[in-house]
């Protein structure tokens, strides 16, 4: 009787095998550029960069480097894993012609910037009809994060520079769309800038919240409608000046500064103004509590109807308190511009900006750990990929899924469904991939793949 040594059966292992297809489930993502129409818009949008006689189309180039960074790549080299499966990707480019193509578009700077983003925001409209009730601004609202983010660089590259964190790299601030609780979320705007680059730039954040506007439906670019959610870096006159200018009109809920005026004004609240604070459900959070202090501190040079709503809290255990904290409390401030609401609902919905925090995580696992190229024009280059490849990440869950996958983030989805293998099969002139029943999420990408294939083809 022989008996099996080791934990793991033995398996010997040959090349040479044909019929099997490795990321098989990357079709989630193929079928929704498809449906969604982001080929077309992006092949027409870089069409004047293709050469006489090219083979290859600029526009599937940059949308296969994009697909290449969805499936966990981090340099353009990545897109082999694309060019490996040409059944299911069609033919991809060498990578000679992808860097020729990204030094081409770097150096057409602004004009190629401005024809991807315009690509970009012409299916995000398309793709949210789509979507119906599960579109962010379904219910005709819609809020859009911002927040900085460092990127290290363990070479020298340009604008590359010391951070505030005493490290090296970059500094870009990043906004993405809030999905909510029942989904993600999807990238509007990344501004590259050098790593010493200020947190609280009013001139950036303006930058950056008109690159995410522009990305949205027309009738979301202005009016009350649209929130911009901020940390205390957006908590600068410029910029809550630049949201309340007549004709924008938008509504904001900025962090602030806890400065000694406001800290003398939370001094003077009477024990009685202090309503109990929400919890992430919406129901009481013990320890923590939230007041309105617009009337106490001189508000004259800050935008009409700005409000000043405070917060304090038993710190968490281990928590460092800061000067302007109160009896063993920490203190938080924001400004909103919204009228009447309970204090505490406004509150939850600013500590909800905490969400972007999650859209960073999972940016820093699609592309976003590390700027590859050396030139800052490549690396914003780099950055529209990366968005492109968080565009698709958001789209298909939010197009196809259904229940908790919906919330499944970048590095959860490729581990689940995107790697899959599965058999390709030619059969009746049409090829099919078939994915093995033993696969615990089989159902999950066939349930999605039917539900991308009854959405209308575009034009």
């Amino acid at each position: 009787m022989s008996k099996r040594i080791g934990l793991y059966p033995p398996v010997r292992v040959e090349g040479g095998g044909s019929g099997a297809v490795s990321q098989a489930g990357a079709v989630l993502l193929v079928e929704t550029v498809r449906k969604v129409g982001l080929d077309t818009a992006i092949s027409a949008a870089l069409a004047p960069w293709r050469k006489p006689r090219a083979v290859h189309d600029p526009g599937k180039v940059l949308l296969d480097v994009a697909l290449g960074v969805a499936l966990g790549g981090d340099c353009l080299a990545d897109v082999a894993l694309l060019r490996a499966e040409p059944d299911v990707f069609g033919p991809v480019a060498s990578d000679p012609t992808v860097s020729r193509l990204i030094d081409a578009l770097a150096a057409a700077g602004p004009k190629a910037l401005a024809a991807i983003r315009s690509a970009r925001a012409e299916v995000r409209s398309r793709v949210w009809e789509l979507a119906g009730a599960n579109a962010p601004a379904a219910d005709g609202q819609v809020i859009v994060d911002i927040d900085g983010v460092l990127v290290l660089a363990h070479s020298e590259k340009q604008d590359a520079t010391a951070t505030w964190k005493k490290t090296f790299g970059h500094h870009p601030l990043v906004a993405f769309v809030d999905h909510g609780q029942a989904g993600s979320g999807e990238p509007v705007a990344a501004l590259l800038r050098p790593g010493n680059a200020g947190s609280n730039t009013a001139a950036d954040h303006i930058t950056t919240a008109q690159l995410a506007l522009d990305q949205l439906p027309k009738r979301l670019r202005r009016g009350r409608q649209t929130l911009i959610r901020t940390d205390s870096a957006g908590g600068t006159h410029a910029f809550l000046d630049w949201l309340s200018k007549p004709g924008r009109w938008l509504s904001y809920s900025v962090g602030m500064t806890i400065t000694d005026t406001i800290h003398q004004a939370v001094l003077k609240i009477p024990k009685k103004a202090w309503t109990p604070a929400y919890d992430a459900d919406g129901t009481e959070r013990p320890g923590a509590w939230v007041a309105e202090i617009t009337d106490m501190p001189d508000l004259s040079s800050w935008p009409n109807g700005m409000r000043l709503i405070v917060r304090k809290e038993r710190p968490h255990p281990g928590a460092q308190l800061r000067f302007t904290d109160l009896d063993g409390l920490r203190l938080t401030c924001f400004a909103t511009n919204t009228k009447g609401g309970q204090l505490a609902h406004l509150e939850l919905r600013h500590r909800r900006r905490a969400r972007c925090e999650d859209r960073i995580r999972g940016a820093r696992d699609t592309g976003l750990r590390n700027l590859p190229l050396h030139d800052t024009a490549q690396n914003q280059i780099w950055l529209e990929i990366v968005s492109l490849a968080l565009d698709l990440l958001a789209w298909m869950p939010m197009l196809a899924l259904t229940g908790k996958t919906r919330r499944w983030e970048p590095k959860k989805l490729r581990l689940r469904l995107f790697s899959a293998a599965a058999q390709l099969v030619n059969t009746g002139r049409r090829y099919w991939l078939r994915f093995t029943a033993r696969w615990p999420w089989t159902d999950v990408i066939t349930h999605a793949i039917d539900q991308l294939h009854t959405l209308p083809n575009p034009g």
